[in-house]
C-alpha cells in the first residue's frame, strides 16, 4: 500500500486523521511543542486499520508516521509530564472545538486520562507516513470489538 500523505484542513478532515491514528502508539518524547514556530509536531506507530480491513486476521501491520499541527498558540497537558519521557501512550482521538471561528481548540486524548490541548488559529494538519513497516501479532481492541490475542502488538521502530 502506498504512504499517506494527508492534509487537513477543516473538521471533516480532522475525522479522517483521527479514524487513521486511532490506537497509533508513541512516546511521549515523541511529541514536541515548538512555540517560535506555533507548531506541534509527533512521530507516532500508527496501527493499519486500511490493510487490517482488507487482509483478515493473521495480517496486522504498524507504521512509523509524522503528525503535525501547525497554527498553534499553546499546548495544555493532562496528566502527562515531559519529564516521563519513556512513557507510552496510546491515541484515542482527535477532536475540534470551535471557537472564534476559524480558530479553536483540538485535543488529542490518550488512554490513561490523558490529553493534550492546541489552541489553534485554525485547523491545518498532516499525517504523513514515514517508510517502516512491520507486522504485529494483533489488532487493537475497544469495547464490544471481539476478542484477540492482544491489545497493542509487537513492537518495532521506535519501541512501540
Amino acid at each position: 500500500m502506498e504512504p499517506l500523505k494527508l492534509i487537513a484542513l477543516d473538521e471533516e478532515d480532522l475525522s479522517v486523521l483521527s479514524s487513521l491514528l486511532q490506537d497509533a502508539v508513541l512516546r511521549v518524547a515523541d511529541m514536541a511543542y515548538l512555540p517560535k514556530q506555533k507548531r506541534f509536531a509527533a512521530a507516532l506507530n500508527r496501527f493499519d486499520w486500511e490493510t487490517a480491513a482488507k487482509a483478515g486476521d493473521k495480517e496486522y501491520r504498524r507504521r512509523r508516521a509524522a503528525l503535525r499541527f501547525d497554527r498553534v498558540f499553546g499546548a495544555k497537558l493532562k496528566n502527562l509530564q515531559p519529564r516521563a519521557s519513556d512513557r507510552v501512550l496510546s491515541l484515542l482521538t482527535i477532536a475540534f472545538v470551535p471557537s472564534e471561528a476559524p480558530g479553536g481548540t483540538l485535543t488529542l486524548t490518550f488512554s490513561g486520562d490523558a490529553s493534550i490541548q492546541l489552541e489553534v488559529e485554525c485547523i491545518e494538519a498532516e499525517l504523513k507516513d514515514l517508510g517502516p513497516v512491520w507486522r504485529t501479532r494483533s489488532k487493537p481492541q475497544h469495547p464490544g470489538d471481539e476478542p484477540n490475542a492482544g491489545a497493542e502488538g509487537a513492537p518495532g521502530p521506535g519501541g512501540s
